[in-house]
């Protein structure tokens, strides 16, 4: 999806411990038993999508790394929402 498919407040940059830093839209935030979830899109050509737990905060909000079982389940159920129509 290009950047332009993204309003600015719907774009963050990530940055990894080896500091590379790129784009990344806010595809959405989905719930998996009972906690939030976030999908971001990667804007830098790829397909890539990445997964974190989402904790709102006072004035924005964190990313949460996840553990590989966690992982896969919210990789899952990402994947059922991609199939259901719009």
């Amino acid at each position: 999806m290009a950047t332009n498919a993204y309003s600015e407040d719907q774009i963050l940059t990530l940055e990894f411990d080896d500091g590379v830093r790129f784009d990344c839209g806010i595809m959405g935030i989905f719930e998996v038993e009972g906690k939030d979830y976030i999908a971001l899109e990667a804007l830098d050509g790829s397909e890539d999508v990445y997964l974190y737990g989402y904790k709102p905060t006072e004035d924005d909000f964190e990313l949460l790394a996840l553990d590989e079982p966690t992982f896969e389940k919210v990789a899952a159920e990402f994947e059922s929402l991609q199939d259901e129509p719009l």
